[in-house]
């Protein structure tokens, strides 16, 4: 890896243990091994730096949700509703740091809006990757499933002992 890479890095772990207020230019630094000067010659400012930690984060937090995506299998739906949150949920505690770094990077796309048109990039082409397992199409079962998946998040990084269990999660999608 190169340096920016190292940067890279090291602003997403800073992202996930300390959160974007708290990572300081040492803190990078340190995690990094590198110098100050390096994310200067790389990305110009911390913020600029941590922005595209975030970018990354986000990137690879609606990959993590479109892998989950199960096959398509019309006799199963709710099994396949199941397995989607098993697998989902499995990917929480398999990389909490990736996810902890998609909250920062949600809490700070409400003050950059080249942040913000990013992850509202991202989060529509994740509800379209559920619309199209899930719904055939239908981009309000996307909706619904991308408003759940960032409740859940949020459940399972404050409180993972009481979040909803995925057979909770597909027996609440059939009681609506």
């Amino acid at each position: 890896m190169g340096t920016r890479e190292d940067l890279l890095n090291a602003a997403k772990r800073c992202l996930a243990d300390r959160g974007y207020a708290r990572t300081t230019v040492r803190d990078i630094v340190a995690v990094s091994g590198t110098n100050l000067a390096a994310i200067n010659y790389h990305f110009g400012t911390r913020d600029k730096l941590l922005q595209q930690a975030m970018l990354e984060s986000s990137a690879a937090a609606v990959e993590q949700i479109l892998d989950a995506l199960p096959a398509p299998d019309p006799a199963h739906p709710a099994a396949r509703l199941e397995a989607f949150w098993t697998k989902l949920i499995a990917s929480f505690t398999a990389d909490p740091a990736l996810w902890h770094a998609n909250a920062e990077a949600l809490n700070e796309a409400l003050h950059t809006p080249e942040l913000r048109r990013e992850l509202a990039a991202a989060q529509s082409a994740a509800r379209a990757g559920l619309a199209e397992t899930f719904g055939n199409g239908n981009q309000s079962v996307g909706a619904l499933l991308q408003t759940m998946i960032g409740g859940l998040l949020l459940q399972w990084l404050i409180d993972p002992e009481n979040a909803p269990t995925p057979i909770q999660l597909t027996a609440g999608v059939r009681a609506l």
